[in-house]
């Protein structure tokens, strides 16, 4: 076959797409190719791409049109196969653990929203665990606008169960999907154990205190916050190196730690305590120690800095101080439905929680959130895969 009929022929198929296809492709690709080198079996639960018929079936299915960009990119991939990791992002604690797949667009379908509170809403994204979900509003309808992207958050101090928030993760489906792979293959997001996990690492969250340097990431738990009241869960991330060019002799031990939190309305909470989870690390050259604790606040925005007391091994008395550099945590934009209902009798206050036993870490089972109606669930069984959590 010569170029200019596969041309026509592939423009025949794809040509409606051609503002998005290119960049779709690219980022498939780049996806694919980076989960070759670091989760290969992610690769096996990708799903060969629909077909134009499958497409329209599922637009008469909801009486709705797919934008145009998700059918693009449904046409390379049809999602994943309902497995564990998923391939949208994972986050763990010691007892709560979400993973979201990239639902197909039948098994979607199936959870297409049309209650109250979500109508004309398209799940893109499913965790079995918390039954936490992404959906894409597909008309404008109670105060989303026309195909953002968001977690469903439901108003706890109102009446009306309806009354429903958004985090909003996506202003269309293109900027969603590239930004989460842009996220992946840049090493933003960090490989753990063969799953991808949402963490974010701001590159100036390092600081450096003779040869100990401390890194931190973070993340937002939508599944665990609220915008009303007002719970923001976040989780972070710690990193503590010493250096292998270090004297053996500078091997030394973490006693305690300390917290100065900030909110964006100007309170400051000071926190020490004992170890990190329950741990007193050993830092010797070379040595890494990375832990993850959790926090909650009422106010969206906040920073932590402050830092470690360590001790030498062979000296005791030869005590010192590890800084902790200042890291900001930021919920997703959130937006309130276009008629709030009226609101039951609340109170609340502002709250600090230096979680650093994460034990505690747990606030509910998340299963307000996400709700896939529809969906047959007996057909997953026997989905899980090991989490190597």
């Amino acid at each position: 076959m010569s170029w200019y009929c596969l041309f026509k022929q592939y423009y025949k198929d794809l040509g409606s797409y051609i503002q998005y296809y290119a960049v779709l492709k690219k980022a498939w690709d780049q996806l694919k190719s980076f989960l070759q080198q670091r989760c290969p079996r992610m690769i096996a639960s990708l799903k060969e791409g629909a077909t134009e018929v499958e497409l329209n079936d599922i637009e008469t299915q909801i009486c709705c049109k797919l934008p145009d960009d998700y059918r693009c990119s449904y046409r390379i991939h049809n999602g994943q196969k309902l497995v564990i990791p998923g391939l949208m992002g994972s986050m763990s604690l010691s007892n709560h653990y979400r993973s979201e797949v990239l639902l197909d667009v039948e098994t979607a379908a199936g959870g297409f929203q049309q209650r109250k509170g979500m109508k004309r809403c398209l799940p893109l994204t499913f965790c079995f665990h918390t039954g936490l979900s992404q959906y894409m509003a597909l008309q404008p309808a109670e105060g989303r606008r026309m195909f953002e992207s968001f977690y469903p958050c439901p108003d706890q101090t109102a009446q009306d169960p309806s009354a429903i928030d958004m985090f909003i993760t996506g202003s269309c489906f293109l900027e969603w999907f590239t930004t989460y792979v842009h996220n992946v293959v840049t090493g933003e997001y960090p490989i753990i154990r063969d799953q991808i996990f949402r963490y974010v690492h701001d590159k100036s969250c390092v600081a450096t205190t003779g040869d100990i340097t401390v890194s931190v990431s973070t993340s937002f738990l939508p599944e665990l916050s609220s915008v009303h009241p007002p719970h923001f869960f976040f989780t972070y991330r710690i990193r503590i190196e010493m250096s292998s060019s270090a004297s053996p002799e500078d091997a030394c031990q973490l006693d305690s730690r300390y917290w100065k939190i900030t909110t964006s309305d100007g309170n400051v909470e000071e926190v020490q305590g004992p170890g990190v989870v329950g741990e007193f690390p050993v830092m010797s050259p070379g040595r890494v120690h990375e832990y993850a604790s959790c926090t909650t606040f009422s106010t969206p925005s906040e920073y932590m800095e402050g830092h470690y007391t360590f001790h030498r091994l062979a000296y005791k008395e030869d005590v010192f101080q590890v800084a902790i550099p200042r890291f900001h945590m930021v919920c997703p934009p959130f937006r309130e439905p276009v008629v709030r209902t009226q609101k039951a009798p609340t109170t609340y206050s502002v709250r600090f929680d230096d979680h650093d036993d994460d034990t505690e870490c747990y606030d509910g089972d998340g299963d307000d959130f996400g709700d896939l109606r529809g969906i047959n669930m007996a057909a997953l069984e026997g989905a899980w895969c090991p989490r190597h959590i």
